[in-house]
């Protein structure tokens, strides 16, 4: 494993002990509700089965479609906030 995957599996590791990922993953789930992104991947996703039709889309397929969008979508200082409280929370805890 390299030394990259190693600390990010450290990291990761440290988070989920500490409790840090799941409230993470709520202030994410949060952020992206409050600013429209659940809504508009939704209606993407609609979009996609209209065009495709519903009996030609599984759902592998249809998150293969949208999770580029989806991704695309999340506004920066949504990444921006998640990163600064990830680079908090390695500052309190650097023992990494």
């Amino acid at each position: 494993m390299s030394k990259d995957l190693q600390m990010r599996a450290a990291i990761n590791q440290k988070l989920i002990e500490m409790g840090e990922r799941e409230r993470l993953k709520e202030l994410l789930r949060a952020k992206l509700i409050e600013c429209g992104w659940k809504d508009q991947l939704k209606a993407h996703c609609k979009d996609v089965i209209k065009e495709k039709g519903l009996e030609h889309v599984t759902v592998e397929d249809l998150v293969a479609e949208i999770t580029p969008k989806g991704r695309a979508l999340v506004p920066d200082s949504v990444k921006k906030e998640l990163l600064q409280r990830i680079r908090a929370f390695l500052a309190q805890h650097s023992t990494l």
